[in-house]
């Protein structure tokens, strides 16, 4: 167990900074500090050197440089175990640190707050992030405390172990500290290269361990800040797949702007309408597929209101996501202790997307293309109507957020029945048409969305004998004209997007 008898202290934040000084004095323990930390020191009464009194420089160039002189990170990174170290300290008057505590000028936190570059160059800490180095890479002989993060677990050691640190103790934090100096170099070399680069850099301080992994005998973690995105309300703890089906929740449902409610199951839609009313929305999203909707999660773009609560709870289900709540409908959705119910918050998604895969990680940018009926190429005799548009567009947006081979069948803004992830796009089609019959659809006048190109005209011919009358389409495919040609000789109108929406 190592003593301390020398520490440097210079930090930005001062939460709790008070019971470290008051523990150090008690120990004994020489203070080096800087700036306004050290005014801060004495303000408590307790005794501190000035780094300024050790270098014999000030602080120049308007701060930027105050700790960087070789009587500092001697003392910091001289081998205590090394005799020539030892005597060279000695020599240039170089007191030996065992306690380093150090936080970072808040960058991340600057870049949310201001557009002005000069500003936050000026929060990219150099002198903290090489005393954080210096010391971590020291840990034989000190203690590194890189962030006000760690200082509940530095007052319980001192406190517990009388002023000793272990060898185990110090590798510890200096473990933390290189995940701080990893972390806040990531924020800012994204910031530098506007996160448009040809090397990959992740990194995320917060973490969340979850229930457990996509099955119970599977670990799961998340790593992020969930709380940017929502608060929860109520209800038990968020799990993998919780999550899974919250981002496919929330994708789909932003791509909506008139009253729009979806229910979700293991990542797809299993009934989505836009209505008039919240309460309608629901009340025919849940007609899609009521069967499914039991323990599905439950999205909105709209504040819940009484009307709606009530309709919802009857229905079991996991999750409900939604702008906000009114205070009737909170007590009402509350009245099952494991609903979770979480309220949304401003924050932007990501804009690109990462996966695992074999030894590396895929990237690719996030799919934002959103049809319109601008977007549309009329390659049909038959035109579609006003209406039929409308569903075409609505219909096209949910097939984009369907695993692919996705077909949509909808009417009247609707979801009768889709497809999901077949292997072939023509099953999907069966799928989907069984669908909408098993809940007394009736498919005359619907529309038909396909996340990809029909290779044959044998999925138009399928879907006109079921009634649809529309179809929406990326196009592209060698045989395109034998499915217009269908088309053409029954009455059918087809658009091409020329975007393909596949997802895996």
């Amino acid at each position: 167990m190592k003593k301390l008898k020398n520490a440097l202290i210079s930090v930005y934040y001062k939460d709790r900074l008070d019971e470290i000084v008051d523990l150090l004095a008690t120990l004994n323990v020489k203070i080096y500090s800087t700036g306004g930390t050290y005014d801060f020191i004495r303000s408590l009464g307790v005794e501190a050197e000035t780094v300024e009194s050790l270098t014999g420089y000030p602080s120049i160039l308007g701060g930027r440089v105050k700790t960087l002189h070789p009587k500092v990170f001697g003392g910091i990174l001289g081998r205590q175990s090394k005799l020539s170290d030892i005597e060279q300290m000695t020599e240039y008057g170089i007191p030996a640190f065992d306690l380093v505590i150090v936080d970072l000028y808040p960058f991340e936190e600057t870049v949310t707050k201001t557009d002005n570059p000069t500003e936050i160059i000026e929060k990219i800490d150099i002198g903290g992030i090489s005393l954080i180095r210096a010391g971590a890479k020291n840990f034989d002989d000190v203690l590194i405390v890189p962030s006000s993060d760690y200082y509940s677990e530095l007052i319980e050691l001192l406190t517990n172990q009388h002023g000793g640190t272990s060898h185990a103790d110090r590798k510890r934090f200096a473990t933390y500290a290189f995940g701080v100096s990893s972390y806040y170099d990531t924020a800012i070399y994204q910031w530098m290269s506007a996160n448009n680069t040809d090397q990959l850099r992740i990194s995320a301080k917060e973490k969340a361990k979850l229930r457990y992994g996509e099955n119970p005998h599977q670990q799961g973690i998340f790593h992020g800040n969930l709380n940017q995105l929502f608060e929860k309300l109520h209800g038990k703890e968020l799990s993998y797949n919780n999550l899974l089906d919250l981002e496919a929740g929330i994708n789909l449902i932003d791509e909506f702007e008139e009253t729009t409610f979806a229910i979700l199951k293991h990542n797809n839609a299993c009934g989505i309408a836009s209505r008039e009313t919240l309460n309608e929305a629901y009340e025919a999203a849940l007609a899609g597929d009521p069967v499914s909707a039991f323990g599905g999660v439950l999205v909105c773009n709209r504040i819940v209101d009484e009307a709606t609560a009530e309709s919802m709870n009857s229905l079991f289900f996991e999750i409900v996501i939604a702008p906000d709540f009114e205070i009737n409908a909170l007590k009402i959705i509350q009245s099952r202790k494991n609903r979770i119910i979480l309220q949304r918050r401003g924050f932007a998604t990501q804009k690109k997307q990462y996966r695992s895969i074999l030894n590396g990680i895929l990237e690719q940018e996030k799919d934002f293309r959103t049809e319109s009926t601008a977007d549309f190429t009329y390659v049909t005799t038959v035109q579609p109507t006003g209406d039929q548009l409308s569903d075409m567009v609505f219909a096209n947006k949910i097939v984009k957020h369907t695993r692919s081979n996705a077909i949509v069948l909808a009417k009247n803004k609707q979801l009768f029945g889709s497809g999901v992830g077949q292997t072939s796009r023509v099953d999907a089609l069966k799928q989907a048409i069984a669908k909408a019959k098993e809940f007394n659809f009736d498919l005359t006048g619907a529309v038909m969305a396909s996340d990809a190109f029909f290779p044959f005209a044998d999925s138009v011919e399928i879907a006109a004998k079921a009634g649809i009358i529309s179809v929406v389409q990326p196009g592209g495919s060698v045989r395109d004209q034998d499915t217009i040609d269908y088309c053409n000789n029954n009455g059918i109108g087809m658009v091409f997007t020329g975007i393909r929406h596949f997802k895996h």
